[in-house]
């Protein structure tokens, strides 16, 4: 994957840190679009396709996109199995900085069970157990040296299938250290998130609007989405004001809260093979426009544009996106393009 046209010598920012799930997991293809029933037995097809967990592929992304002067060092756990190993051969092969990766044997690595429906979308189920559940307070201790090297020029990023308390203990870091802090939540955390001070120490958060609803107690199958937006910006910003926000949601495209303008954007018309993964797409094209300079509208102009190339591959992470893939979509998109992101994109 050629990076993006940076100069990173030029940027705030040097390194991102992370933490979150390490791992991988299948595909299932059910028959029927109907959605599944809790008592329903249903018939399909496994699929040949990789699946990876968020931090794998929010790193990635990030890395394949700011090139090798952008430092990249994901906090995580792995199994001492074949899973973890080929995850971790992919983490070193894309250039990410794995030396706080640590092997537990007596855990499996993280396996999501994805589950799909004839139109593409669907779900995926994660285990709880596995090496991934043993990050704590004390593996984002472990990297503190990372964090003053690189004081006042980081990013730190906190996302879902690692404890709660690990996440915190990075944003707090993140805070000491003077770093960016960007974080997203699955549905069930929303409660606790919305009744603690996490989001005090971030800086921008990225969900989907199922997890937009479950933090204000809304239905999504029964709710505008419009009205989910604007009270989930209004709930989060009442937590912390200088919060920056951003909403997908699948085909309608996304929202993102600065200041108190909300810019929606709609997705890419484009054929979708495989959505999974594409929400963690979009992120890191936030987190790789906030890097290069961009303004986080623009930002929001280049998630569309990694998210969208994603949703065109079997896998969660789609390794031929290039400045190419992403300048052929940026001259097709349903909306002006910023002359900055062409610049990022020259060949």
């Amino acid at each position: 994957m050629k990076s993006l046209n940076i100069a990173i010598s030029k940027s705030k920012y040097k390194v991102m840190i992370g933490t979150g799930g390490i791992g991988s997991g299948k595909f299932f293809l059910l028959n029927g679009d109907h959605t599944l029933g809790r008592e329903e037995s249903r018939s399909g097809y496994i699929l040949d396709r990789n699946d990876y967990c968020k931090l794998h592929i929010i790193s990635h992304y990030v890395k394949s996109l700011l090139g090798e002067e952008f430092t990249v060092v994901p906090i995580g756990s792995i199994g001492n199995d074949d899973i973890g190993i080929k995850v971790l051969q992919e983490m070193n092969e894309i250039g990410l900085i794995t030396s706080y990766v640590t092997t537990e044997p007596s855990k499996p690595t993280l396996f999501s069970f994805c589950f799909l429906y004839p139109d593409n979308s669907g779900g995926n189920m994660t285990t709880d157990d596995s090496a991934c559940s043993i990050v704590n307070e004390f593996s984002i201790t472990n990297a503190k040296a990372e964090f003053i090297n690189f004081t006042d020029k980081g990013i730190v990023l906190a996302v879902p299938e690692v404890p709660l308390k690990a996440r915190e203990a990075l944003l707090k870091f993140g805070t000491d250290y003077n770093f960016f802090r960007t974080a997203s939540f699955t549905s069930e955390e929303m409660n606790s998130v919305m009744n603690s001070t996490i989001l005090e120490n971030v800086d921008l958060i990225s969900i989907n609007l199922d997890e937009a609803a479950h933090a204000i107690n809304l239905d999504t199958d029964k709710t505008d989405p419009m009205k989910i937006v604007n009270e989930c910006m209004l709930a989060f910003r009442r937590i912390n004001q200088n919060l920056k926000i951003s909403i997908t949601h699948g085909k309608s495209g996304s929202w993102i809260l600065d200041s108190s303008d909300i810019s929606h954007l709609p997705s890419l018309d484009l054929e979708v093979v495989n959505t999974a993964g594409a929400g963690d797409a979009f992120f890191s094209g936030i987190i790789s426009g906030i890097v290069a300079g961009l303004s986080l509208k623009e930002s929001q102009q280049l998630g569309t544009l990694v998210g969208g190339a994603s949703v065109t591959s079997p896998h969660t992470i789609n390794k031929n996106i290039d400045r190419n893939i992403l300048n052929e979509l940026a001259k097709k998109a349903p909306f002006t393009i910023s002359s900055n992101i062409f610049n990022l994109l020259e060949v």
